[in-house]
Protein backbone atom coordinates (compact mmCIF):
# COMPACT_ATOMS: atom_id res chain seq x y z
CA UNK A 1 0.00 0.00 0.00
CA UNK A 2 1.44 3.30 -1.34
CA UNK A 3 1.08 6.62 0.71
CA UNK A 4 -1.52 8.35 -1.92
CA UNK A 5 -2.30 11.68 0.64
CA UNK A 6 -4.63 13.93 0.39
CA UNK A 7 -2.83 17.30 2.42
CA UNK A 8 -5.06 19.85 3.73
CA UNK A 9 -3.52 23.12 5.36
CA UNK A 10 -5.11 25.09 8.13
CA UNK A 11 -4.69 28.59 8.67
CA UNK A 12 -3.50 29.78 12.26
CA UNK A 13 -5.05 32.76 13.30
CA UNK A 14 -3.67 35.88 12.37
CA UNK A 15 -0.81 33.98 9.60
CA UNK A 16 -0.93 34.06 6.30
CA UNK A 17 -0.25 31.70 3.84
CA UNK A 18 1.60 31.41 1.04
CA UNK A 19 1.85 28.58 -1.27
CA UNK A 20 4.23 27.35 -4.00
CA UNK A 21 3.70 24.30 -6.14
CA UNK A 22 7.12 23.15 -8.19
CA UNK A 23 6.85 20.06 -10.57
CA UNK A 24 9.19 17.07 -10.18
CA UNK A 25 9.42 14.39 -12.08
CA UNK A 26 7.76 12.12 -9.50
CA UNK A 27 5.81 14.28 -7.72
CA UNK A 28 4.85 17.80 -6.74
CA UNK A 29 7.05 19.74 -4.18
CA UNK A 30 4.21 21.37 -2.19
CA UNK A 31 6.15 24.62 0.08
CA UNK A 32 4.04 26.59 2.48
CA UNK A 33 5.41 29.46 4.19
CA UNK A 34 2.96 31.05 6.66
CA UNK A 35 4.04 34.81 8.23
CA UNK A 36 2.38 35.69 11.53
CA UNK A 37 3.27 37.95 14.38
CA UNK A 38 6.57 38.97 14.83
CA UNK A 39 7.79 37.66 11.64
CA UNK A 40 7.36 33.87 12.91
CA UNK A 41 7.66 31.81 9.89
CA UNK A 42 6.31 28.22 9.76
CA UNK A 43 7.35 26.25 6.31
CA UNK A 44 5.18 23.01 5.62
CA UNK A 45 7.04 20.71 3.01
CA UNK A 46 5.56 17.53 1.32
CA UNK A 47 5.30 15.22 -1.62
CA UNK A 48 2.23 14.52 -3.21
CA UNK A 49 1.55 12.07 -6.43
CA UNK A 50 1.73 13.58 -9.86
CA UNK A 51 -1.85 13.56 -10.85
CA UNK A 52 -0.56 14.20 -14.55
CA UNK A 53 1.07 10.04 -13.90
CA UNK A 54 -1.24 8.70 -12.46
CA UNK A 55 -3.17 7.96 -15.47
CA UNK A 56 -1.44 4.28 -16.21
CA UNK A 57 1.63 5.85 -17.48
CA UNK A 58 4.72 3.90 -16.03
CA UNK A 59 8.44 5.69 -16.53
CA UNK A 60 11.05 3.38 -17.88
CA UNK A 61 13.90 3.70 -15.72
CA UNK A 62 17.47 3.78 -17.54
CA UNK A 63 17.64 -0.22 -16.92
CA UNK A 64 14.56 -0.86 -18.18
CA UNK A 65 15.66 1.05 -21.38
CA UNK A 66 19.22 -0.58 -22.28
CA UNK A 67 18.55 -4.12 -21.16
CA UNK A 68 16.14 -6.36 -22.86
CA UNK A 69 13.01 -7.58 -21.54
CA UNK A 70 14.42 -11.41 -21.51
CA UNK A 71 17.70 -11.03 -20.20
CA UNK A 72 15.71 -8.59 -17.21
CA UNK A 73 13.69 -11.67 -16.68
CA UNK A 74 16.51 -14.26 -16.60
CA UNK A 75 18.70 -12.39 -14.26
CA UNK A 76 15.00 -11.48 -11.95
CA UNK A 77 14.29 -15.33 -12.15
CA UNK A 78 17.97 -16.61 -11.72
CA UNK A 79 18.23 -14.34 -8.40
CA UNK A 80 14.97 -15.08 -6.98
CA UNK A 81 15.53 -18.94 -7.34
CA UNK A 82 19.05 -18.57 -5.78
CA UNK A 83 17.83 -15.87 -2.90
CA UNK A 84 13.65 -16.67 -2.60
CA UNK A 85 14.43 -14.63 1.16
CA UNK A 86 15.95 -11.58 -0.72
CA UNK A 87 13.95 -8.83 -2.26
CA UNK A 88 16.12 -7.65 -6.00
CA UNK A 89 15.83 -4.12 -6.24
CA UNK A 90 16.67 -1.29 -8.98
CA UNK A 91 17.70 2.04 -7.08
CA UNK A 92 18.14 4.77 -9.92
CA UNK A 93 18.09 8.91 -9.13
CA UNK A 94 15.49 10.91 -10.59
CA UNK A 95 15.70 12.33 -14.37
CA UNK A 96 15.66 15.79 -12.66
CA UNK A 97 17.20 15.36 -9.23
CA UNK A 98 20.58 17.16 -8.49
CA UNK A 99 21.16 14.00 -5.83
CA UNK A 100 24.67 12.33 -6.38
CA UNK A 101 24.23 8.98 -8.33
CA UNK A 102 25.01 5.68 -6.65
CA UNK A 103 27.92 3.18 -7.75
CA UNK A 104 25.62 0.44 -8.14
CA UNK A 105 21.64 -0.01 -8.91
CA UNK A 106 21.03 -3.46 -8.19
CA UNK A 107 20.66 -3.84 -4.70
CA UNK A 108 19.52 -7.51 -3.01
CA UNK A 109 18.20 -6.62 0.17
CA UNK A 110 16.18 -9.21 3.11
CA UNK A 111 12.19 -9.01 2.90
CA UNK A 112 11.69 -7.83 6.26
CA UNK A 113 13.88 -4.51 5.61
CA UNK A 114 11.27 -1.55 5.83
CA UNK A 115 11.12 1.57 3.09
CA UNK A 116 12.85 3.70 5.69
CA UNK A 117 16.05 1.03 6.50
CA UNK A 118 16.56 1.34 3.16
CA UNK A 119 16.62 5.10 2.67
CA UNK A 120 18.98 4.91 5.48
CA UNK A 121 21.42 2.42 3.59
CA UNK A 122 21.27 4.20 0.28
CA UNK A 123 21.30 7.89 2.06
CA UNK A 124 24.70 6.24 3.64
CA UNK A 125 25.91 5.26 -0.10
CA UNK A 126 24.94 9.17 -1.16
CA UNK A 127 27.12 11.80 0.12
CA UNK A 128 24.55 14.50 0.32
CA UNK A 129 24.27 17.84 3.39
CA UNK A 130 22.67 17.08 6.55
CA UNK A 131 19.76 19.79 5.57
CA UNK A 132 18.88 17.61 2.13
CA UNK A 133 16.05 14.54 2.60
CA UNK A 134 16.17 11.85 0.48
CA UNK A 135 12.73 10.76 -1.15
CA UNK A 136 12.12 7.39 -2.61
CA UNK A 137 9.07 6.80 -5.16
CA UNK A 138 7.74 3.33 -5.99
CA UNK A 139 5.79 3.87 -9.40
CA UNK A 140 5.76 7.82 -9.39
CA UNK A 141 4.01 7.15 -5.37
CA UNK A 142 6.00 8.10 -2.04
CA UNK A 143 6.06 4.57 -0.04
CA UNK A 144 5.68 5.12 3.85
CA UNK A 145 8.72 4.52 5.61
CA UNK A 146 7.62 1.87 7.57
CA UNK A 147 6.60 -0.44 5.34
CA UNK A 148 8.57 -4.02 5.01
CA UNK A 149 9.87 -4.13 1.33
CA UNK A 150 8.15 -7.57 0.71
CA UNK A 151 4.90 -5.70 0.76
CA UNK A 152 5.98 -3.05 -1.62
CA UNK A 153 7.50 -5.94 -3.78
CA UNK A 154 4.38 -8.15 -4.05
CA UNK A 155 2.48 -5.24 -4.81
CA UNK A 156 4.68 -3.06 -7.36
CA UNK A 157 7.51 -5.58 -8.47
CA UNK A 158 8.24 -5.57 -12.53
CA UNK A 159 7.42 -8.54 -14.90
CA UNK A 160 10.97 -9.08 -15.05
CA UNK A 161 10.73 -9.28 -10.95
CA UNK A 162 12.50 -6.34 -10.10
CA UNK A 163 11.40 -3.85 -7.89
CA UNK A 164 12.20 -0.22 -9.21
CA UNK A 165 12.69 2.45 -7.15
CA UNK A 166 13.58 5.95 -7.84
CA UNK A 167 15.46 8.53 -5.37
CA UNK A 168 15.44 12.51 -5.27
CA UNK A 169 16.59 15.03 -3.20
CA UNK A 170 15.57 18.41 -2.14
CA UNK A 171 16.72 20.94 0.14
CA UNK A 172 14.14 20.62 3.12
CA UNK A 173 15.20 23.66 5.49
CA UNK A 174 15.80 26.52 2.23
CA UNK A 175 19.81 26.71 3.26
Amino acid sequence: MLLHAHHELHVIAGMRLQEVFTEQRFGFFRQSTARGIGGLRLRLSCFTRNPFLSFGLKMASQYQRTVPLEVRRAEGERVRAKHPDKIPIIVERASRSRAPELDKKKYLVPSDLTVGQLCFLIRQRVSLRPEEALFFFVNNSLPPSSSPLSAVYEEHHDEDLFLYMTYSNESVYGA
